[in-house]
């Protein structure tokens, strides 16, 4: 595992949150594999079926992107493996949305945990796998008990 491996992992991982955020499907496209790795892509956004392929990602992506006025990601927790060609990064997700859209109507959307891994391709390190699991409210947890 090399630092410069560990810093393109982050930048690619950085670019995904940036495109999320600025709700641009051009620039999404460019984080995901492509090529021969398309037919593996796979994402698990918290609380949706398993998608599988890049066309059915992307697609997912589109219609989130549609549908969310405004969102921001504060990313903690975060720790980067690489392995040969093949890299995870785990972290926290605290996430800021709003549901209209007004800046005065921002609320907290929760946090989530998520495993993202990418693979070496000829164009550098590309997402392979979004996996984003919600974390329920503590407060919640302690009333069903």
């Amino acid at each position: 595992m090399t630092e410069i491996d560990v810093s393109a992992v982050e930048a690619v991982n950085a670019e995904f949150y940036a495109a999320f955020e600025s709700a641009d499907l051009d620039r999404m496209g460019l984080v995901w594999a492509d090529g021969p790795q398309a037919e593996e892509v796979v994402c698990v956004h918290p609380g949706w079926p398993l998608l599988r392929g890049r066309g059915t990602v992307l697609r997912s992506w589109a219609l989130i992107m549609a549908n969310t006025p405004y969102i921001q990601f504060v990313l903690t927790d975060t720790q980067v493996r690489v392995s040969g060609d093949q890299a995870i990064l785990t972290c926290s997700e605290n996430i800021i949305t709003a549901v209209e859209e007004s800046a005065n109507a921002l609320t907290s959307g929760g946090s989530v945990v998520t495993t993202n891994a990418f693979i070496r391709t000829d164009e550098g390190w590309r997402m392979w796998l979004h996996h984003g699991s919600p974390v329920l409210n503590r407060e919640e947890d302690g009333e069903d008990e």
